[in-house]
């Protein structure tokens, strides 16, 4: 299972030049990894800044890799029609990771 988990309002909540984390979908992302999902973090800001958050969430461990927000996308498959599920940081307060994974595992090749 291959997850991209955001930053901004994500991972952390910003308020001025003051970074909240959002503890239920950093708890959230550490059950995905135990439960054996990959995970990359990609952030608008572009990569060093999803890392930089990441690192300071104790969740670099977590993430294969650090990637920008794609601005443009080059795909044969429309994106409605790829296989994918996408969850809001407030989902996360009721899924366990693994139950994610198996909900969703036999709807994503």
């Amino acid at each position: 299972m291959i997850v991209y988990v955001d930053v901004d309002d994500t991972l952390v909540r910003s308020f001025g030049s003051k970074q909240i984390a959002m503890s239920h979908t950093q708890e959230y992302v550490r059950k995905l990894k135990e439960a054996g999902a990959s995970l990359y973090c990609w952030s608008s800001g572009g990569a060093e800044y999803a890392r930089r958050v990441a690192t300071e969430a104790g969740l670099a461990d977590c993430f294969i890799a650090y990637l920008p927000k794609p601005q443009v996308l080059v795909d044969d498959v429309l994106v409605e029609n790829w296989e994918l599920q996408q969850l809001h940081p407030n989902e996360c307060r009721s899924q366990a990771g693994d139950e994610l994974l198996a909900a969703i595992s036999g709807t994503c090749r």
